[in-house]
């Protein structure tokens, strides 16, 4: 398996970036939208916005370290992270946490040293648009969408917050499947360490 892309590779050339990605490919807004709507299936504004965030998170890198992400919500960040670096949830390299909290972290994969970005809930304050949309003031259908894209283009990282921050060891393991069993009820494999059968057949599953 490779390793995490480096933050140390010059950044391409464009006209008015948006974005930059871990390789140092960069995008416009447009360019982005359409890399938003190829993986995430629609332009959504959180992925707008948390491309600015990697790409913050990125820039606060020291050159050249090997990268974990961890993302504080399940909504839009995680997808940001897959698109821009090379961690995903698939690999280990992305953590995502339901805390409900719109930020994301890269940081050191052996220091545990990064930074985390945040949406500051005081600055949003200053569009309304971006406000609306984010505590929900205004319904989904009244929401004017290219309205809301131009003022998350024009508001750019001024929404954003930053901090350094130091992950607890335990977040940085990594945790493996173990040994695994024959689930005696449905006959598939499971990790040995949730109990007698699988975890479906305790009653876990989502199907009927």
């Amino acid at each position: 398996m490779t390793q995490n892309s480096t933050c140390s590779v010059p950044f391409a050339v464009s006209s008015n970036p948006w974005c930059h990605d871990s390789r140092g490919v960069a995008y416009t807004f447009d360019q982005y939208r359409e890399r938003i709507a190829a993986f995430h299936g629609h332009p959504a504004p959180g992925l707008f916005i948390g491309g600015k965030m990697v790409d913050l998170a990125l820039a606060a890198l020291p050159a050249g370290c090997l990268f974990d992400a961890i993302a504080e919500t399940g909504n839009c960040l995680p997808d940001a992270i897959q698109m821009l670096t090379p961690c995903t949830v698939g690999n280990g390299w992305l953590k995502v946490l339901d805390l409900g909290r719109f930020a994301l972290s890269l940081y050191d994969k052996q220091t545990g040293r990064g930074i985390r970005v945040y949406l500051h809930p005081g600055k949003v304050a200053a569009s309304k648009a971006i406000d609306d949309w984010f505590f929900k003031r205004k319904p989904k259908a009244q929401q004017d969408s290219l309205e809301l894209q131009t003022a998350i283009e024009k508001a750019g990282g001024s929404i954003l917050g930053q901090q350094k921050i130091h992950v607890r060891p335990e977040t940085m393991t990594k945790i493996s499947v173990g040994a695994r069993s024959l689930c005696p009820q449905c006959g598939e494999s499971y990790p040995s360490k949730h109990g007698v059968k699988c975890r479906a057949c305790q009653g876990e599953s989502p199907y009927e």
